[in-house]
Parts: structure tokens; sequence; C-alpha cells
């Protein structure tokens, strides 16, 4: 650290924001990802309440 450089360094100045120009086709991708993002916080609530899905299967005995 140089002794010059001391305090706060300022952010470099950003662009304004422009407003978005908001199109059905972007509305619409929005409404889809919610609706899914609800239907995948439903199902792993769903899975949650239940107990392990792999219980049958090969299981190995300890001979050889």
């Amino acid at each position: 650290m140089s002794g010059r450089e001391g305090g706060k360094k300022k952010p470099l100045k950003q662009p304004k924001k422009s407003s978005k120009d908001v199109d059905e086709d972007d509305l619409a991708f929005k409404q889809k990802k919610k609706e899914e993002q609800k239907k995948l916080d439903e199902m792993k609530a769903k899975a949650a309440g239940k107990g392990p899905l792999s219980t049958g299967g090969i299981k190995k005995s300890g001979k050889k």
C-alpha cells in the first residue's frame, strides 16, 4: 500500500439505467419461469416428506 492511497476509493461511474422495453415475449418467459419454480418447490416439499427412495435393490453380504 502506498502512502498516497488512503480512505475509500470512489466507485467507477456506472451509466444511467435506461428503462427497459419489456415486450410480451419477456413477460411470458418470466411467468413460465415462475410457474416452473413453484412446481419444483412443491416437488421438493413432497420428496422431503418421504423416506429414502432406494430401499430395495441388491444387498451385498459380508461373505466372500
